[in-house]
């Protein structure tokens, strides 16, 4: 896998509150025994809708969701970043993330960015002005950027926090097994010591 350094997309803004992994992708699709294809039933029910932000035709190819509080929450299934990814998310910005959802994104190389209020709302109150808004994500220095003039009161760059370990997984392409593996010969040499 590549790894994970910068992102710079327009956004995507789904900003509902307590969105559970059920409606991100509903239990019905989760026969499969593999992530290809699962992108085609994220938000199914909700896409029923014409209205709906990922039938937005100037909104395709966004690569950064923005939701809102307690983004997926709900069962503990991977198959809600799994979705995401294969629909061509590689971020998804909000207030806050459901603790399993969170854990499975980083293993799953969906990056989730918890911003402060107050630069969640900027991003909101503009990307709803202004939807080809660029916005950065920059893993290698953990900053939340927009290419736009500043504006007088502009929160960004903004910081954000991340899992040490799950970030040298992302910026370098691993997964966690991938990441003992690169361990292996260490590994062999002391169980040829101790055999």
């Amino acid at each position: 896998m590549s790894g994970f350094e910068k992102v710079t997309s327009q956004l995507m803004p789904l900003t509902l509150d307590d969105i559970d992994t059920d409606q991100i992708i509903p239990a019905r699709f989760l026969k499969t025994t593999t992530k290809a294809g699962l992108g085609q039933h994220l938000f199914s029910d909700w896409r029923e809708q014409s209205s709906f932000v990922l039938n937005r035709a100037d909104l395709q190819g966004a690569q950064i969701l923005l939701a809102g509080a307690n983004f997926g929450c709900g069962s503990s299934r991977e198959h809600a970043p799994w979705a995401l990814v294969d629909w061509g998310f590689q971020v998804v910005i909000a207030k806050s993330f459901g603790d399993i959802f969170k854990n499975n994104a980083l293993k799953c190389r969906l990056l989730p960015v918890e911003l402060p209020a107050e630069a969640w709302q900027w991003l909101h109150d503009r990307c709803t002005t202004d939807p080809h808004l660029g916005v950065t994500i920059d893993l290698e220095h953990n900053i939340v950027d927009v290419a736009c003039p500043r504006a007088t009161h502009s929160p960004f760059p903004a910081e954000f926090a991340i899992d040490r370990f799950a970030r040298r997984c992302l910026l370098e392409g691993l997964d966690p097994l991938s990441y003992l593996l690169t361990s292996l010969p260490i590994i062999e040499a002391h169980e040829a010591q101790t055999a």
